[in-house]
């Protein structure tokens, strides 16, 4: 029995330790200090901006995939990002969120289906964003942790990819693109 135990404890370190040191939450902002181009939320979060993405279930699979047209819009350091999602399921959502620039490379964001705030860092050519999201309740209404990570690209793409956790166990990821309405994709 204690050789049982043993072993599933040293399991158990193995799979913390690849959650904290090999995995999506390993990255930190300083990781990105140095890579370019910046990232600026007034500019890149302007203006009409389209997006494309996949949604993962617990298992990995892909379970739903959206398109959203976004617009955003600034104010000295306070902006608005509108968000209208259209679902492959046929399900649509309107999410606006409220920014604001703070201290050194730091934002806030709220919206209304957000816990509190969501607390944001600018590194270099990406954002870390960390929040509490509730789920429509035909989505079982559940209350998730979320880390987004936003990528800018020399091209002015946003890569984003965004982690869900309940319990600190993942139950949700999605993988996205951002771009400016007006970007030519050739």
């Amino acid at each position: 029995m204690k050789l049982f135990s043993a072993l599933l404890l040293v399991i158990l370190v193995a799979m913390i330790a690849k959650s904290v040191f090999l995995s999506f939450r390993a990255q930190s902002p300083e990781d990105y200090a140095e890579t370019g181009p910046a990232f600026s939320l007034k500019q890149h979060l302007s203006g009409e901006i389209r997006s494309e993405g996949l949604i993962f279930g617990p298992k990995g699979r892909m379970t739903n995939s959206f398109t959203a047209k976004m617009v955003g819009e600034w104010d000295g350091d306070t902006g608005t990002l509108r968000e209208e999602f259209t679902y492959s399921n046929g399900k649509t959502q309107s999410r606006k969120w409220y920014l604001k620039l703070g201290d050194g490379n730091t934002f806030t964001a709220t919206a209304d289906d957000i816990v509190g705030e969501a607390h944001g860092t600018i590194s270099g050519a990406t954002i870390k964003m960390e929040y509490q999201i509730i789920l429509p309740e035909d989505a079982g209404g559940h209350t998730l942790t979320a880390t987004d990570w936003l990528y800018l690209t020399e091209n002015g793409v946003i890569m984003n990819k965004s982690e869900m956790r309940k319990f600190g166990i993942k139950v949700a990821e999605l993988v996205a693109t951002m771009r400016p309405a007006d970007l030519d994709m050739r």
